[in-house]
């Protein structure tokens, strides 16, 4: 069957549907599902539009299948209630078309970008982010950031070197995500932009609570007396602020209020939390583990799987592509197996 030569009635018809229905419905400042500008160019499906296409190969990765052993905050929490990244992949991308739908903007774009936004994370959350950034400008004078290599995941590492030939607008989106990057030059990006820092913080307090690092009473009162008082009452507060300022502005902003109460938190979980005694704790364990893994691939290339992924890379990024691509226990175990003798092994 042939649905290239005989796409049928319905395929037929089906772009010229939806860019219909994105001329009357979506906002002028919605980015466009058309033209699927690429990398190298394809012809479009017949049933789904770029942005469609390109969620799938997404969701089909296999960096997206790996989000779910990798932690968010707590590395190997007891429970099976907290958050890795593949729930906070999830969560932002809900909360960021709620948005889209709301601004009458392109929600298959920031589908797209909120599913794709942390392919390239490292094991071991933002801990392992610093130390595989340490080791990198330690020994080749280089970097890593997260969000640099989700577009690289994208474009060179997946699907054996040749990548996901994504649509221009998902490529930007995933790159400018992080308040670290130059912001997103659509809409729908930039509603990704902030939404995952609503997301994260705001899960990461509840997990943080449920781990007993944080109690209800540790929150700074200013910033809950203004968002409220639980997770989802700020999510709402955040979302409704954010919805009703970038409708008047015609940009994705956040109240003055509301942005300076998140802040508040923010600062509050970096000080107790992400940086707090017990994660500083951790971080000496995860940083001798990923600097022992570095080392090892460092100094003989020839112990990198598949030459790391990328042959055509220099020693050090092909080194950061295969540790970055490593799940937090699939790192333990390569570990344990460098460093405990066999015979101890039970």
């Amino acid at each position: 069957m042939d649905v290239a030569a005989a796409p049928g009635r319905v395929a037929e018809a089906f772009a010229a549907r939806q860019q219909a229905w994105e001329d009357e419905h979506l906002s002028p400042l919605g980015a466009r599902s058309y033209p699927g500008r690429r990398p190298v160019f394809e012809t479009d499906c017949g049933l789904r539009t770029p942005l469609q296409r390109d969620r799938d190969r997404i969701v089909h990765s296999k960096a997206f299948r790996r989000l779910k052993h990798k932690t968010q905050v707590f590395v190997s929490p007891e429970g099976d209630h907290f958050r890795t990244r593949l729930t906070h992949t999830l969560e932002v991308t809900q909360v960021a078309r709620t948005v889209a739908r709301a601004l009458a903007l392109n929600e298959d774009l920031t589908e797209a970008i909120g599913l794709g936004h942390d392919l390239g994370h490292s094991p071991f959350g933002h801990l392992g982010e610093a130390v595989l950034d340490a080791c990198m400008r330690d020994r080749f004078a280089g970097r890593f950031r997260h969000y640099e290599h989700s577009l690289r995941v994208v474009d060179v590492l997946e699907k054996d070197g040749r990548g996901l030939n994504l649509s221009d607008d998902v490529r930007d989106g995933i790159l400018g995500h992080s308040g670290r990057a130059d912001p997103p030059r659509t809409l729908e990006g930039g509603i990704v932009r902030i939404v995952d820092r609503i997301a994260y913080i705001n899960h990461d307090i509840d997990d943080a609570i449920r781990a007993g690092v944080l109690r209800e009473a540790d929150l700074p009162r200013d910033a809950i007396a203004v968002l409220g008082d639980t997770g989802s009452h700020r999510i709402d507060a955040l979302v409704h602020d954010l919805v009703e300022h970038s409708a008047a502005a015609g940009a994705i902003v956040q109240g003055a209020e509301a942005g300076a109460a998140m802040d508040e938190l923010r600062d509050f979980m970096f000080a107790n939390v992400y940086l707090g005694e017990r994660q500083n704790t951790e971080q000496r364990k995860i940083e001798r583990l990923l600097r022992t893994l570095f080392a090892y691939y460092a100094e003989d290339p020839a112990r990198l799987p598949d030459d790391g992924g990328a042959p055509g890379a220099d020693l050090g990024q092909r080194v950061v592509d295969y540790l970055a691509g490593m799940t937090d226990r699939y790192a333990v175990r390569i570990f344990e197996e460098l460093t405990v003798p066999e015979s101890f092994a039970l």
